[in-house]
């Protein structure tokens, strides 16, 4: 096992074409690091640094205590699953996962033992005869999680490993995969574009966009406080509402936010994050809030919305509706209930307390109120 220290490492191609910009972070020892993103953000070039399938433009990279930047990929004690599996199609599972210790001049015994190891860990002992084409999706993408098992390396680098598969199957290997970093203890770092994998795999996320990592932290510390509206929005499914609002204080520790055509929203707020607020009373200044944050208000109070479309989630409804003076619809998640959520309806809803973040015009928080 192994520590991964990025320090200023940069990325370019021709000296011109700038990928990574100066990107910092120290990934602890037996993390589970995730890198999410959206496509062309930066994140697989990231990771393909790390493993050494692309060339470092500046800065430096440690694999423990040891200066990685012109170590071979084979000699950094990395192992790289793939999105595509990559198998040898001619191999049986057996051959393809003791593939690399074979070529390194293990013996026969070491390799059997290894592979077999790796097998049990991943219930597929009973699959070692069969070549690739007899698999399903989740059974080869095991076979490529254990062929990098049995190098036993310092760091597993996970390549959106699962996007090749359905939804169910998803959801049954990020919960294999979880229960294996458990069992090993291993650092791994798994790239994906999918905030549900970031939010359920990881110890950590580090949020790339353009380039640059805009926060990290454990997930439910980015969900709850992210640091600007890109972070907000990129995590949670839907998406958090944004609307845009102007702000004025009220009465004592009170913000008076008013959103659209009529919709008026009063927050208690400290004296620090009133007076801080009200400051801002000139500028423009948008309220993020959370679609499962929203609640029924009486009549004349919050946001007065109209339904426009219902959709039926099992135990939750998402609703769709519009605020007069404000252009996309708001996203309500709420649980189902005796409650008459039909198209056409209007009524007003408002943010729970303590639900509300506030970002400036440059999109950065201000608050969380």
């Amino acid at each position: 096992m192994a520590s991964v220290s990025l320090r200023a490492i940069a990325k370019n191609y021709d000296g011109i074409n700038n990928i990574i910009h100066g990107i910092d972070l120290n990934i602890r020892d037996g993390e589970f690091m995730v890198f999410v993103g959206p496509s062309g953000c930066g994140k697989t070039t990231m990771m393909r640094m790390i493993a050494g399938l692309e060339d470092i433009t500046g800065g430096e990279l440690y694999i423990g205590d040891q200066l990685s930047n012109q170590i071979s990929p084979v000699d950094r004690g990395v192992a790289m699953v793939f999105q595509s599996y990559a198998l040898y199609p001619h191999m049986t599972v057996f051959d393809n996962m003791g593939f690399g210790l074979k070529i390194s001049g293990s013996s026969k015994q070491a390799v059997k033992d290894a592979v077999g190891r790796a097998a049990d860990i991943l219930h597929i002992t009973h699959l070692l005869d069969r070549k690739p084409k007899a698999l399903s999706g989740g059974q080869r993408q095991r076979v490529a999680i254990g062929r990098a098992i049995v190098r036993k390396p310092k760091v597993f680098l996970f390549d959106e490993p699962l996007s090749n598969l359905d939804a169910a199957l998803r959801v049954q290997m990020r919960v294999e995969l979880s229960k294996l970093h458990k069992e090993l203890g291993t650092t791994m770092i798994y790239v994906t574009h999918d905030q549900t994998e970031a939010m359920t795999m990881g110890d950590r996320i580090a949020v790339f966009n353009k380039g640059k990592i805009e926060q990290v932290g454990p997930p439910m510390d980015l969900y709850r406080q992210p640091i600007n509206t890109f972070v907000a929005g990129f995590l949670g499914s839907p998406m958090m509402n944004f609307l845009p609002c102007t702000i004025s204080r009220g009465d004592g520790e009170q913000l008076v936010l008013r959103i659209g055509e009529s919709g008026t929203i009063i927050l208690e707020g400290t004296t620090a994050v009133v007076a801080h607020a009200a400051a801002l009373a000139s500028g423009s200044v948008t309220v993020g809030i959370r679609p499962e944050s929203f609640e029924i208000a009486p009549a004349g109070d919050g946001l007065p919305v109209e339904v426009e479309l219902v959709e039926h989630l099992g135990d939750t409804l998402m609703i769709y509706a519009r605020l007069p003076g404000v252009e996309k619809s708001l996203s309500i998640k709420v649980q189902e209930t005796d409650f008459e959520w039909c198209v056409g309806k209007k009524l007003c809803v408002r943010p729970k307390a303590g639900s509300c973040h506030l970002f400036n015009e440059a999109g950065s928080s201000l608050s969380f109120v």
